[in-house]
């Protein structure tokens, strides 16, 4: 990383033409990916991001530049190129005094990845290939990946900061295909924390993660076609989140909201969804797959409730946001890698529980549809407006769960959805994720109790 003295040096050049303010963020990264097919380890692969990045502030005008040498020469030579790229004003040199500290850490790690063997990594893919594999003879295929991260990082900037902070996450993922010869249907299992490799001693049963891909995967294999219209639906915990977190969450980023793009741009205050709805985004939760104790521009994370009880009380903003909008940052800027300037981004997303029953909210709710586990889709960021794919779904018929059906989407408007929910459950279920965005894809988790939205547009292929 980079000594105390350099940084200074470097933060003063930064801003020889008139910056306003200067950051310096360092980075040295690994990455692990195992991925096992039909029972063989396919691929291995090991990356590691070393480098630095430096933004400089004139008022809203920022200008960033990075390079993968952190040597003296070349962080000033970057730390020169980005000061002329943001102009030449005449400036005084200003002094610059670092005071050093560590982020205290919200959660260690106690198995660091890159101690453990592979063949103990391999041991537990394939845990979770013959627990997949053995739940039925209409398994067709399944692949298991392992995915391990862990990342230093050093912050300094012109107002005096100077802070560390390391990270680990990992993650395991299945995908299985079932198949009766004429069609297929996958299932999917992928949880992830930030823990080290401890995470298979407290928190992830391979086995269970592979027979839960593969009962999704048979079960939709021989599930009718889901019938198309408009409905009540049940969308149940976990990955559910997904679509608050598309929908409204990305609305809720002072990258859209400081320029207008967002439909709640200039409503904080004003009520914009059912009085049942609180949701808050946290950096700090244990273990969370997108905490972090510090962002990505050194400040302490924390805990934004967005919405309290239908009622839009807050956004997420980095600094170059608050600049924009005049409104405190929200310990959310957040980035890929040095390669990326941070722009405010979800952490831990999640709808607050609520009193409601969860079977009740079923049985009250006469003919509609029960998602169980959201898959991808599509957003419009500017509108909210989404597609949705149901990766598991089942047909409510009088209050009472069906069966299963296939080919379900669910199709809005996040703006409009959000009105109307009418039962929130009491138990949040949580459910990692790659988040893509202007700053690169960042580990954000999407939560929410079972919620029912008294009527959505299903898409469907019968009728």
């Amino acid at each position: 990383m980079i000594a105390k003295a350099l940084a200074e040096e470097a933060l003063k050049v930064a801003l020889s033409s008139g910056g306003d303010f200067a950051e310096i963020f360092c980075e040295d990264s690994r990455s692990n990916n195992l991925n096992l097919i039909a029972g063989k380890l396919e691929t291995a692969q090991s990356r590691r991001s070393y480098g630095v990045g430096i933004r400089i502030f004139q008022g809203t005008r920022t200008v960033y530049a990075y390079s993968n040498d952190m040597e003296r020469a070349s962080l000033l030579d970057c730390a020169r190129q980005a000061a002329a790229a943001l102009g030449s004003a005449q400036t005084h040199p200003q002094e610059i005094t670092l005071t050093p500290s560590k982020a205290a850490p919200l959660h260690l790690a106690k198995v660091i990845p890159w101690s453990v063997s592979g063949a103990k990594k391999v041991a537990k893919l394939k845990d979770a290939h013959l627990a997949a594999m053995s739940v039925s003879s209409e398994i067709a295929q399944v692949q298991v990946s392992l995915m391990e991260n862990d990342q230093n990082i050093l912050i300094a900037n012109s107002e005096g900061l100077y802070v560390s902070d390391y990270r680990v996450r990992t993650r395991l993922s299945a995908q299985v295909v079932a198949s009766n010869g004429k069609e297929n249907q996958t299932g999917f299992a992928a949880p992830g924390a930030s823990m080290g490799f401890e995470i298979f001693d407290t928190m992830i049963d391979p086995a269970v993660v592979g027979a839960q891909a593969a009962h999704s995967a048979v079960t939709m294999l021989h599930a009718p076609l889901c019938p198309a219209g408009m409905m009540p639906v049940v969308i149940e915990k976990d990955f559910g989140g997904v679509i608050f977190h598309e929908a409204c969450g990305h609305s809720l980023e002072a990258t859209s909201v400081a320029r207008g793009n967002s439909v709640f741009s200039g409503k904080l205050g004003q009520v914009i969804a059912s009085p049942l709805l609180t949701a808050v985004d946290e950096g700090l939760m244990p273990y969370g797959w997108g905490s972090t104790t510090i962002d990505d521009e050194g400040m302490t994370t924390g805990y934004t409730v967005l919405i309290d009880k239908g009622v839009l009380t807050g956004y997420l903003i980095d600094r170059l946001g608050s600049r924009r909008m005049g409104m405190p940052r929200t310990g959310s800027g957040r980035r890929q890698s040095y390669q990326y300037a941070p722009t405010s981004r979800m952490r831990n997303t999640y709808i607050y529980p609520g009193e409601d029953d969860e079977e009740e909210m079923i049985a009250t709710m006469g003919d509609g549809l029960f998602a169980k586990d959201m898959g991808g889709g599509s957003v419009n960021p500017v509108t909210g407006e989404f597609n949705f794919a149901v990766r598991e779904a089942y047909l409510v018929k009088d209050g009472k769960i069906a069966h299963a059906v296939r080919g379900a989407s669910l199709i809005g408007k996040g703006s409009e959805i959000i009105k109307k929910i009418d039962r929130v459950g009491r138990i949040v279920g949580h459910g990692p994720g790659m988040c893509g965005s202007a700053s690169g894809s960042v580990p954000a988790n999407c939560g929410q109790p079972r919620i029912r939205v008294s009527e959505i547009t299903v898409g469907g292929r019968q009728g």
